[in-house]
């Protein structure tokens, strides 16, 4: 088997060339040029499409999950669509883009008391399959810790100022550079009661947050130059919260699907 690391493959021309099971990490692609290309059977996870532009394709029993914006096909922006369909699906899912701060409290009052359902659902399996990866995602423990990353970077560090607020258990995505001075121990194995313990503390953060929460406030910007991450200036305050609701959200539903596969 052949392998490429660390190198500079620019202008590269592959003609007649197979790449079948070949496995890309931190690969970049940008502008490059596709023809005759078989992706049958491909998994594509963390990627960025951003201004591609694909041409007499065939799209027959894909499944796509991800952020769709300008998305056209054949014609039709679907992205529009898809959000219409999901919130006709699920109303709540409307009130996870809030304006103002009566908005933000809602939606999060709203997380909360799903998440608690989920985790409720998910006592009742032994613990063993809380650390279970299901189609080769985080397990239900590993989400977890996500999401507290996710709360401690986004209102932890970016709101409150808080330079460091990790915990060893917190887990970054799978794609993040890395940095120091932040865990990330992918293979740890807490208990479920160990995770919630952060968890709840995290909750209780962002429930702070959200209860003096002001529009004034909602209308400024947050800057964070220390090292480590997120590390922006003039960032909106607005999109650190819509960030942390979506993270939530979304997760949720991944924990709830993958659930019901451990079921099966």
């Amino acid at each position: 088997m052949t392998e490429f690391r660390e190198q500079d493959l620019t202008g590269a021309r592959f003609e007649l060339v197979s790449l079948r099971e070949a496995t890309f990490t931190q690969v970049y692609l940008n502008d490059a040029r596709m023809h005759s290309v078989d992706l049958t059977g491909a998994q594509i996870r963390g990627a960025s499409f951003n201004e591609s532009r694909m041409r007499g394709v065939e799209l027959v029993d894909v499944d796509i999950h991800g952020e769709l914006q300008n998305v056209v096909v054949n014609g039709v922006d679907i992205a529009p669509l898809v959000d219409a369909e999901l919130n006709r699906r699920m109303p709540e899912r409307a009130k996870m883009r809030p304006d103002d701060s009566d908005g933000f409290r809602e939606a999060w009052a709203i997380l909360e008391r799903l998440w608690e359902g989920t985790v409720a659902r998910a006592r009742q399996f032994p613990e063993a399959a809380l650390h279970r990866s299901v189609d080769d995602e985080w397990s239900f423990i590993q989400t977890l810790r996500h999401l507290n990353f996710a709360s401690a970077a986004w209102a932890g560090r970016m709101i409150l100022s808080n330079p460091s607020p990790w915990h060893e258990l917190d887990l970054p995505w799978d794609e993040a550079p890395g940095w120091d001075g932040i865990p990330w121990d992918r293979e740890a194995r807490p208990s479920l009661d160990e995770v919630l313990t952060v968890r709840r503390e995290r909750q209780a953060m962002v429930r702070h947050v959200m209860e003096s929460l002001t529009d004034q406030q909602l209308a400024s910007e947050v800057t964070r130059t220390e090292s480590g991450w997120p590390q922006v200036e003039n960032f909106p305050l607005k999109e650190c919260l819509r960030i942390v609701l979506n993270e939530e959200w979304e997760h949720r539903l991944y924990a709830e699907r993958d659930l019901t596969a451990l079921e099966r």
